[in-house]
């Protein structure tokens, strides 16, 4: 018996040792940028000068942009989509690709960008104008040359963000099958947290599948918390239990900004700031996202590094100017 539990303890401490230091090796990874407007906006930023110099000075030819929906439809019926035209434009000139987000979740705080009008309406009502506003952004963008993926919603079921309204199975499978019938051509990312979901549900439909890569983050409970433990076998064992494989996944959103306590991030003292995003866990999280096997990756923060860099600290924009865009 005694023989018998030795054994066994020596196959668990062989896997634990498989498990986290597995020595994959690295993928020559693309990098690309997620960029938002308004959190430009927010960080007293010209966002128009802000996406030229990603583009321009930085390189960047794979974008992640938002059309959010309390933004081209703020008023009921009433599209406006012209900051985002000028931005698909701005693409264009330079043959940039983007993924495009869309949905009544999509990328930045809130998470949730409803119009405040159509909160509030009953289900069917609901579902009816989130459709409509659903398929007047894929006719308006679909013939445009510079449109790779569509991503549907993002994180959908993911209980993080304000005020959001229950995104079933059923719901986002209904979203990708109107997506589907107005441009059958482009693929279709789905997205889900890499740290906090199993992906169960999110890997098996779509097109491609994008998880997320945060490794320092910050809640009221526990305060600061790493994720700098968790080993690359967590996300292949993920890919391999759902389906999926790394050469149909991206990295779509790689933490490249802070994640700060609940308070006005132009306020707060960059040494705070720096405790879960400095230039040292940067190159952390890149090198843990080359062990993934992923092909491409979008960095979250292009907003902050052009902020930083007004402030005179370059350290980020001098290191991003040297990774791969293409």
């Amino acid at each position: 018996m005694r023989k018998m539990s030795l054994i066994i303890l020596l196959i668990l401490a062989v896997l634990a040792g498989l498990f986290f230091f597995w020595p994959y090796k690295k993928t020559n990874v693309i990098y690309g940028v997620s960029f938002d407007r308004e959190f430009a906006g927010y960080l007293g930023l010209d966002w128009q000068k802000t996406y030229t110099k990603i583009l321009d000075e930085w390189g960047f030819r794979y974008l992640r942009l938002s059309a959010h929906w309390s933004e081209v439809e703020a008023e009921k019926d009433k599209f406006n989509f012209a900051e985002l035209d000028w931005l698909i434009k701005e693409a264009e000139k330079r043959q940039a690709k983007v993924v495009l987000a869309l949905g009544q979740k999509t990328p930045r705080w809130p998470e949730c960008h409803v119009p405040e009008w159509a909160r509030g309406l009953e289900e069917a009502a609901y579902r009816a104008r989130l459709k409509n506003y659903l398929q007047t952004v894929v006719k308006r963008y679909k013939d445009s040359q510079v449109i790779e993926y569509w991503q549907v919603e993002n994180e959908p079921f993911l209980p993080f963000g304000h005020k959001c309204e229950n995104i079933t199975s059923e719901n986002l499978q209904e979203e990708i099958t109107i997506v589907k019938n107005l441009d059958p051509v482009r693929p279709i990312i789905i997205t889900d947290s890499g740290e906090l979901s199993t992906w169960r549900k999110t890997a098996k439909v779509g097109n491609l599948f994008g998880t997320t890569i945060y490794r320092v983050v910050w809640s009221k409970w526990l305060g600061y918390t790493t994720y700098n433990w968790l080993p690359p076998t967590y996300f292949h064992l993920r890919f391999l239990l759902n389906g999926r494989s790394a050469s149909e996944s991206y990295v779509m959103e790689l933490q490249a900004e802070p994640w700060i306590p609940n308070t006005p991030l132009v306020g707060m003292p960059l040494e705070e700031q720096y405790k879960s995003m400095s230039v040292k866990q940067l190159n952390k999280n890149l090198d843990f996202t080359a062990r993934l096997g992923m092909k491409r990756a979008y960095l979250w923060g292009a907003e902050w590094w052009v902020w930083l860099e007004e402030k005179g600290a370059k350290e980020f924009s001098e290191l991003v100017k040297t990774l791969r865009k293409e």
